[in-house]
Order: structure tokens, then sequence, then C-alpha cells
């Protein structure tokens, strides 16, 4: 089959075509054709190998060659003990622990995948698995007349979080760079700031911050109004091992909690946006869509910052298929 493969930590030039064998499922797997797979920031760190988490597969190459987590396609066959589906099957799901999406075809565990609504097509479906629980967790405290600052408004999750919060009735602002502030104030945010002209922790008090980039060190609570609460999504090592003691610590002191979120994945995290998506609730927005010869490229639109929502690999030229 053909794939998109990498032997060393690098830039997108590291990433080549190549016709490797075809896998096999093992017990409780399932082998998927697959149509798409949408890019996330998992990719782009398991790309460079930075944080330091993202060599937990290997320290000095790659663990696994083929990156691609968030896929959507076909059921080719299945291994034993597999019960919930059968060749054939249209599924999706998030395939952070075995990865591989960026090749016609993938491994996944049968936990790891769910039925593909009919109303969607593969490439839409591709945007949802990894997406969805972060959004999806990361405004669970939104609410009515709440004020919720979301970091990396523009991207993947964060447009998906705007949403959330906007539908359940908070005062919304959105933090990204100047080109996506239009698009996030479609998506229904009641204000927006452009990250390289102000610095949002000086602005506030918020009941809850999201923060999808973790740039920032702790002195993102100041940003919190008493009892809120911040809530971030990866970022680097140092930032994360610095809001789990000082944060924790200076929140205890302020009345504040400062936490890193630890996402729950899996079909019972991201179909119930899938759910929304169906009923009008959340618009999925794709950016743009790649062959599978130009997952670099795919990769270096999404690491540089430039994409509104979601890319997509169309794996087999059917991703708009639903």
């Amino acid at each position: 089959m053909r794939a998109v493969v990498y032997d060393e930590y690098g830039p997108p030039d590291v990433l080549r075509v190549e016709e490797i064998p075809k896998p096999a499922p093992g017990p409780g797997q399932v082998l998927v054709e697959v149509a798409a797979t949408s890019v996330n920031l998992s990719d782009w760190e398991g790309l460079h190998g930075t944080p330091a988490y993202a060599r937990l597969g290997g320290l000095r190459r790659p663990g696994r060659r083929v990156l691609g987590s968030d896929i959507a396609g076909w059921v080719e066959s299945v291994g034993s003990d597999v019960t919930r589906f059968r060749p054939g099957d249209a599924v999706y799901g998030d395939n952070l622990a075995l990865m591989g999406g960026f090749a016609q075809y993938a491994v996944a565990p049968e936990s790891a995948l769910a039925h593909k609504p009919a109303a969607l097509t593969f490439a839409q479906a591709s945007t949802l698995p990894q997406a969805g629980p972060i959004a999806i967790q990361g405004t669970a405290a939104a609410g009515p007349g709440r004020r919720v600052l979301i970091n990396g408004a523009g991207g993947g999750s964060g447009s998906v979080a705007v949403q959330l919060a906007r539908n359940a009735g908070a005062h919304v602002t959105g933090v990204d760079n100047a080109g996506k502030l239009d698009y996030i104030r479609s998506l229904g945010a009641d204000r927006v700031i452009d990250y390289r002209s102000q610095d949002y922790t000086r602005t506030g008090p918020y009941d809850l911050v999201l923060d999808l980039v973790a740039h920032r060190s702790v002195l993102a609570c100041r940003a919190l109004a008493r009892g809120g609460r911040y809530l971030c999504v990866g970022g680097p090592v140092r930032t994360l091992l610095e809001i789990l003691t000082v944060g924790t610590v200076t929140g205890l002191l302020t009345g504040r909690r400062i936490q890193v979120m630890a996402v729950r994945l899996g079909p019972k995290h991201f179909e119930p946006l899938a759910d929304r998506c169906l009923a009008g609730q959340v618009d999925i927005h794709i950016d743009r869509t790649y062959p599978l010869d130009e997952v670099p490229q795919a990769l270096a639109f999404h690491g540089e910052g430039h994409a509104l929502g979601k890319v997509v690999v169309d794996i087999a030229g059917r991703a708009r298929e639903a």
C-alpha cells in the first residue's frame, strides 16, 4: 500500500511516500481502508518530536513510521474478538495509540472506532474524533452569562469550542492571529483578540479560560475571575509542569482553579459532537483538502497556524462521499 512515512524527527520535508506492506489486524483490531484523515496538533508534535512527550514511542527516532490519528473509511477486515464491525462498514475514530492514518490502510483498536453517520461525509467525520472531546470537555463549564476565553479559537478544537460555548449562552472571547479573527467572529464569538498585538492575560476577568496553545506561564491565571478556571491542553513540558505545580498552589491561594485537562477519548466522547453537527448546532469547517502525496504540505499549512478549522487529507479520492 502507499503511505507517507518518516524515519527521523524534523520538518515536513522528512516525510516521503513509500510502498509498505499492508497491515493485518490482530485480536480486537480492525483494518480500515482509509478515505480521509484530518490533521491534528498531535501529528505536528509527532513529526518534530517536540514537546518531549511526543517521543514516548521512540526517543531517537519515531516509533511509528506513519502519522495520522483521526481516520474515516471502510472496514476491510477484522481480527478475532471483534464484534461491533464487519467488512464494508463505514467507520471513524481517533487512532492516536497506533496512528497510521496517512496511508491507504490503517489498523485500529475496535474500541477506538464508531459507525460513521450516513449524513456525514468521510472528510467531515474525520474532523471530529480528536477535536470533539477536547472542545466538549473544555467548555463543559460554559453557561448563560459566563465569560469564556478560548486561546487558539481559530483551529480545529477551538472553532468547535467557540460554537459550543456560544450555544451554551456564554459570552465568548476568541484569541488567535489576526488572519483568523473574522472567521472566529463568524462562529459566534462576541469579542476577538489578536495575540500578536494584545496580551489576553491582561484582559478579562473570565470565568473560564480554555488554552489550546498553552505557551503561557501560570500568569494566565490573572485573567481569571475569583472562582474561575483555567484549562490547558498540551504545550511544552516546562509549561505543563509549571501549571501542575506552581499553578496548583497559586490557584489554591487565589481561589482559582488552574489545571491541565486530561482529555477522555473514544466514541462515547466524540459521538455527541457528531449528533450536534447533524442537528445543525455545530458547523464543521474544512479549510483545505490535500491528496495523500501532499501530506507534507498539509502538515506545514496546519503547523504554521494558517488553518481556519480543520485540514483534511483525502486518501482515496472519496473523502467527499457520505
